[in-house]
């Protein structure tokens, strides 16, 4: 798994954004960074909702510091775009259908019991404009979220 101090991996990866377009993460970062980047197992699920909404609500905090938020999950970006519709997220949802960027980063779970494998576990990171990893959040626990305020404070340091 990646860490605070590294350098984030690289992607490029279709982007829901409304339309289908792609991401490079280091071309995003000159005018982008911070990015957040908020890996979750899937969309329409739960707690999966609960925490794309609250990093909705809570994305004025990241405005004030010109981060940007992105959600990554293995869904296609055609059903992220549905969800994205549905919740009303503003923050463009990244498809990692392929696993790549989830194995790079070293956050792959499986939910054996359910013959679901290789979704993300949910984890959050913050990349600097250097393309550093400056904050690192991993749960083991899909039902787990992120303490929020903590990742807008990463962001805000990092900008």
């Amino acid at each position: 798994m990646v860490d605070t101090g590294d350098a984030a991996p690289d992607f490029t990866a279709p982007l829901a954004n409304g339309d289908v377009d792609s991401i490079t993460l280091s071309e995003r970062l000159e005018d982008e960074a911070p990015i957040v980047l908020a890996f979750f197992p899937g969309a329409f699920t739960g707690v999966c909702t609960d925490e794309m909404c609250t990093f909705q609500d809570r994305l004025s905090a990241f405005d004030d510091v010109d981060a940007t938020v992105y959600g990554i999950s293995r869904d296609t970006p055609f059903a992220q775009n549905e969800f994205r519709e549905q919740n009303d997220l503003e923050f463009g949802l990244i498809s990692d259908l392929n696993k790549e960027i989830i194995a790079d980063y070293g956050v792959e779970m499986d939910f054996a019991d359910m013959g679901v494998y290789g979704v993300a576990k949910r984890s959050v990171f913050v990349v600097d404009a250097d393309g550093e990893i400056t904050y690192a959040w991993v749960s083991d626990d899909p039902g787990v979220e992120p303490e929020y305020a903590e990742v807008e404070d990463a962001a805000a340091d990092a900008a």
